[in-house]
């Protein structure tokens, strides 16, 4: 299913600016655009616990931001090809929060 601009503004919006914890899923959509990384390599860099790191993580990946590889704790994590297409709507978007 792909995803068009406009949807992705929204869902983005809603999901970084819109619901608590948004902060830290513009975070870690910022760290995967450099580098995959594991639930466990997420919570050290945050300094956040991995329960909270891996509900974030599922709430990218259900809303087909990101895709992961592996199994278990081997799972690593990357920006989905929509997110990496669209990075610039996300920058634009995330800038927000800054500025609140």
């Amino acid at each position: 299913m792909s995803i068009n601009s406009r949807s992705l503004k929204y869902l983005l919006g809603w999901l970084i600016t819109g619901t608590r914890g948004g902060s830290t899923r513009a975070k870690i959509l910022t760290i995967l655009k450099d580098k995959p990384q594991n639930a466990n390599q997420f919570a050290t860099l945050i300094g956040m616990d991995y329960k909270t790191i891996r509900h974030h993580l599922d709430v990218l990946e259900k809303n087909r931001l990101i895709t992961s590889v592996g199994d278990r704790y081997g799972v690593t994590y990357f920006l989905s090809q929509v997110m990496e297409d669209n990075y610039s709507l996300f920058t634009e978007i995330s800038d927000k929060i800054g500025k609140k």
